[in-house]
């Protein structure tokens, strides 16, 4: 079964950054492609930020660009997410998730972690 555990989060201030990691066991890793959704109160998930399985592409939200980094570590089964820059509109919970098949990045993960809270005052 796998387990995707999430670390980082916190109370910043506006302008601050943060770096989240997720950690992934019981898969091979390096094996899958992984993502970055949030959730902010009383709005849907939303897709943040995505990496393959090398880590040789990323994708991102236009909410992102310019301001997130996505990274992984096959060797430590860890993907991170520099957040840079953060606004008020950045709160939200974060979850990592785990694609195990399929085309396509903003969709169709097959396994979830239990989410960070990240929260931006302004």
């Amino acid at each position: 079964q796998v387990q995707l555990v999430e670390s980082g989060g916190g109370l910043v201030q506006a302008g601050d950054s943060l770096r989240l990691s997720c950690a992934a066991s019981g898969r091979t890793f390096g094996h899958y492609a992984m993502g970055w959704f949030r959730q902010a109160p009383g709005k849907e998930r939303e897709f943040v930020s995505a990496i393959s399985r090398s880590g040789g592409s990323t994708y991102y939200a236009d909410s992102g660009k310019g301001r997130f980094t996505i990274s992984r570590d096959n060797a430590k089964n860890t993907v991170y997410l520099q957040m840079n820059s953060l606004k008020s509109e950045d709160t939200a919970i974060y979850y990592c998730a785990m694609k195990m098949t399929g085309a396509g990045v903003e969709s169709g993960y097959d396994f979830w972690g239990q989410g960070t809270q990240v929260t931006v005052s302004s």
